[in-house]
């Protein structure tokens, strides 16, 4: 038996990220000299704070080079809980939270910790290309279930009652929504709640990364604010999309405090505490806000710039997302359709189509259990995000 066989089912079985391989695609075709404009991965094109980076420095000085607390230095977890207090109106305590490598630990910390073998998982779908892989990893069993294009891509309290089983443990879901930009707001999320409800032994996994990008006027709402459910929901959230600090890993939950100290438990067995410069420069985040909102104001110019650019495409069905940093166009009218070299079938083919054709990278939807679309990030400069429309209406004009 050769090595490579010699791998375990379950990483064998395990569907590598959608994401960041369009992104290795792209750094290669980049690499061998073509000018290639990557619209393919989630990551903030702005520089984190001055007064993170100052309180980083700091530590560095001050001599912050030890081993954390396994759930994270106590500075942080009292920062992240006054956050929720004030931000989400979650009553957590410090007890309450765990910090992690990063949002997507954070979710996988919880997974594991809650799903036993064969529990059910329901994902609202579009998802986010890892959700479906950490529930397998946990031994769980995703249950998709599909918003529609016209209703913004969210699930309905129907939908879900309808998908809960007696096997079901955990609700999953993203709001802001990646790859969607969808936002649920307080009024359908107090409808999704009254399903939780009925179902004494069902928990809400609410992954809320991208909170700070967040174009409703009526602000963001957090569903563990909603006090029949709040002892059932688990809180993520993060550093890296609202303070651009996507490299420093720092993610963290609020939970009830028997599954803070499971998440803790099994940390303290796979990574221990994360990083302690970036802790302590994550303390003071929340002291100045300026730069989050700078960056939410540039993301809704890039919004229109690309929703707007979009629509001027035949072809192209898109909706306006209320947040994050993506557009999630319909492109299935491109299907069957040919530039007389490459014959068009599917989104993965389309966006190897943009890729190679236009130098542009995109994601395909099927990652996101949405076959139909593909998903473009606006986190570029305009002028990037400018010339990246203008190289995919050319392309797609000599689709026939």
């Amino acid at each position: 038996m050769s090595a490579a066989h010699q791998v375990s089912e379950r990483i064998q079985n395990l569907e590598a990220s959608a994401t960041i391989a369009m992104s290795q695609k792209s750094r290669e075709l980049r690499d061998e000299g073509h000018d290639v404009i990557n619209l393919s991965i989630g990551e903030p094109d702005f520089k984190t704070p001055d007064h993170i980076c100052e309180e980083a420095k700091k530590a560095i000085d001050a001599g912050f080079h030890s081993y954390t607390p396994v759930p994270g230095i106590p500075e942080l977890r009292k920062a992240i809980a006054d956050k929720f207090k004030r931000d989400n109106n979650i009553d957590w305590a410090p007890a309450n939270i765990v910090v992690s490598t990063g949002a997507k630990h954070s979710l996988a910390n919880a997974l594991q910790v809650m799903v036993n073998t064969g529990d059910e998982v329901v994902i609202f779908a579009p998802y986010w290309v890892s959700y479906s892989e950490m529930v397998k990893l946990a031994e769980g069993t995703p249950v998709i279930v599909k918003g529609s294009f016209e209703n913004g891509f969210k699930v309905t309290p129907e939908q879900l009652e309808a998908a809960i089983t007696d096997k079901t443990k955990v609700i999953m879901f993203s709001s802001p929504s990646n790859p969607t930009g969808a936002v649920f707001s307080k009024a359908e999320l107090t409808a999704i709640a009254k399903v939780v409800e009925k179902h004494e032994n069902v928990f809400v996994l609410a992954d809320e990364i991208y909170e700070y990008i967040n174009f409703m006027d009526e602000g963001h709402f957090s569903i563990g604010s909603i006090p029949a459910i709040k002892d059932r929901v688990i809180t993520v959230n993060g550093m890296a999309k609202g303070f651009a600090m996507t490299g420093w890993r720092i993610g963290y939950i609020g939970a009830a405090e028997w599954i803070a100290k499971g998440i803790t438990k099994l940390q303290g067995q796979v990574t221990s505490g994360t990083n302690h410069i970036a802790q302590r420069a994550s303390v003071v985040a929340w002291d100045d806000m300026t730069s989050s909102e700078t960056m939410k104001r540039a993301y809704l110019v890039r919004r229109k710039l690309v929703v707007d650019g979009l629509k001027s495409i035949p072809g192209f069905k898109v909706n306006t997302p209320d947040g994050a940093f993506y557009a999630f166009p319909d492109i299935s009218d491109f299907f069957g359709k040919s530039n007389g070299e490459t014959k068009i079938n599917n989104s993965d083919d389309f966006s190897m189509f943009l890729l190679l054709n236009a130098h542009v990278a995109t994601v395909a939807g099927e990652s996101f259990g949405a076959p139909n679309c593909i998903r473009i990030s606006t986190a570029a400069s305009d002028e990037a995000l400018e010339e990246a429309i203008g190289r995919i209406k050319k392309v797609c004009a000599e689709l026939k």
